[in-house]
Parts: structure tokens; C-alpha cells; sequence
């Protein structure tokens, strides 16, 4: 293939200078095979973003694809928002609300303002889904082994499955503390993970229960990588297993999901539950983006 396809670097959900998620992005990527998107991920280390034109007769705008090291992916939500703000950056964005197609489904994204660090965009994610653990007593402990504590360092809260696009385990800890601390035995999280059904671990502790702030860690099933900085799609279904447990409130009001702090990479995802009638029919995720560099091409 003669094209070259630019692979710019963002951070995404950045709470400070050198925090957030980094995401290569490439903004045109039609004609990438599998195989070349699979390479930036590999060669950056990084989740990584891929925009192509909608599918015939799908009524999007776009297509988004998205790789880790080690496979594809069917959403990815920090690669989400990097992709849509360089799009409104490179002047390709015609309009303030885009329907995106990805391997999950199709998902809306809008901008929701400008600032001098550029667009502010918020992306959907359906009514989450919280589920007990398969054979939880088992589970439970395979859980807690996996991340070296005992259940006296658990809050008084269920370990329960969630998802909006992925199952996530949410692991309630006593304190932010205890969550700081984590020191998992990586070697073990992909057997657990496949034993509970789930693409990764969310240790979560509570931060400031009354201003509905959160702090979370993510260690992923098989991505290539041992922790996440900030992970939009566990954000979003953290927020459905606070809902389900009565420690947010079922309205607009924002939830902020930090993360990242463990890994020198302090990040904030902010999370908004969309009402139709009164009832939570799903949410919206956003965050600040920053532009790194422009890091290579693909040819």
C-alpha cells in the first residue's frame, strides 16, 4: 500500500500536565488492514484509535475501530473523545453531534463547547447492565488474591459485574488507601477475569461520597499492558454499580471518576446519566483532551 497514514499522540481525561490516558490516533485511516492498526498499537503500547467512513446504508458519520497490543477491541472510550476532538481540531467536523458506528454498536458524540485547549466532547454509552459474580464465594476470593488483600480491606458493598460496552468487576475498597497501595499479582488477572466473565478489574474506593467523587484503578484481562490510566468504558459502568448500590443519585449531576493517580498519571473522567422521563436510559462520558505530538506514520 503506497498511503501513509499520520499517527498523532493525545492524552485523554488528563487531570493535570502529563496525566491522562495517551492515544495514538489516526484520523484517516481507509485502507489500514487489520494487521497495520495492530502495529501502532503494538509499536506506542498504547489503546489506539483508528477513523474510517461510516459503512454504506449505516447512517453514521464514522466508523471507530480500536486495538490494544495484543487484539481489537469493540470500544474504547478515551480513544472515543481523542478521535472526535482531533476531528473538530483538523477542521473535519461538520456539525456538533456525530453518530459513530463501532464493533460494540453505534454511539453518539457531541461537542459541547470550545475552549483554548479546543473542544470539549462527551460521547453515549447505554443503560448499564450490574450483575452479581458467577459462584461468588469462589470468585470472590480468586479476586482477592489476584490483588493481594483480604476481605477485611472491602468495603461493605458487593464485588458485581457491570457493563455499558464491556463487563468490568467493580471491587469496592475501604478506602482510598488500600486502593493506592494495590499491588496485584498480574500473572493472575486474566485466568480470574475469564473465570468471572469480565475484560478487566475496577478496584474502586470513594473519595468525597457528597460531591460523588470516585477514585479507580484498572487492571485489564489480556491487553498487553498490566494498568489502565483512565478508562472511560469502566467509568461508565462503575457509574451504573454506584446506582445500583444507592451512592449516586439518579439525576444530571456529574460523577467524577479519578484514576491513574498509581501510575504518575493523574486522570479525571467525568460521567452524566441521561434521563428520558425521569428514569436513567444511559450516560455521558467526557473529559479534557491535549495534544502530544504527531508521532509517525503507517505506510
Amino acid at each position: 500500500m503506497s498511503l501513509r497514514h499520520q499517527v498523532e499522540l493525545v492524552s485523554v481525561f488528563a487531570a493535570r500536565p502529563g496525566g491522562g490516558n495517551p492515544a495514538p490516533i489516526v484520523v484517516d485511516a481507509a485502507g489500514m488492514s487489520d494487521a497495520q492498526m495492530q502495529a501502532v498499537a503494538q509499536r506506542y503500547g498504547h489503546e489506539s484509535g483508528f477513523v474510517l467512513p461510516a459503512p454504506p446504508g449505516s447512517d453514521c458519520d464514522y466508523e471507530f475501530r480500536f486495538w490494544v497490543p495484543n487484539h481489537e477491541m469493540s470500544m474504547c472510550g478515551h480513544a472515543t473523545v481523542g478521535a472526535v476532538w482531533l476531528l473538530h481540531q483538523t477542521g473535519h467536523l461538520q456539525r456538533d453531534r456525530l453518530t459513530i458506528q463501532t464493533r460494540s454498536g453505534q454511539v453518539a458524540a457531541r461537542i459541547t463547547g470550545v475552549t483554548d485547549e479546543g473542544a470539549a466532547v462527551e460521547f453515549s454509552q447505554p443503560l448499564g447492565r450490574v450483575e452479581p459474580l458467577p459462584e461468588p464465594q469462589g470468585s470472590e476470593q480468586a479476586i482477592l488474591d489476584a490483588l493481594g488483600i483480604d476481605r477485611a480491606q472491602l468495603a461493605p458493598l458487593p464485588i458485581q459485574n457491570a457493563c455499558t460496552s464491556r463487563v468490568k468487576t467493580l471491587i469496592p475498597l475501604v478506602s482510598t488507601e488500600v486502593l493506592d497501595a494495590l499491588q496485584p499479582r498480574f500473572e493472575q488477572i486474566e485466568a480470574v477475569c475469564e473465570r468471572v466473565g469480565s475484560t478487566g478489574l475496577y478496584p474502586y474506593a470513594a473519595f468525597d461520597a457528597s460531591q460523588q467523587i470516585v477514585d479507580a484503578r484498572q487492571f485489564p484481562r489480556a491487553s498487553g499492558y498490566p494498568e489502565d490510566a483512565a478508562t472511560g468504558i469502566a467509568a461508565s459502568a462503575l457509574s451504573f454499580g454506584l446506582l445500583a448500590n444507592g451512592a449516586v443519585e439518579a439525576s444530571t449531576r456529574t460523577i467524577t471518576i479519578r484514576q491513574g493517580r498509581a501510575m504518575n498519571r493523574p486522570s479525571q473522567i467525568s460521567v452524566r446519566f441521561s434521563l428520558d422521563a425521569g428514569r436513567v436510559d444511559g450516560c455521558w462520558l467526557g473529559g479534557p483532551v491535549c495534544f502530544e505530538a504527531r508521532v509517525g506514520a503507517e505506510s
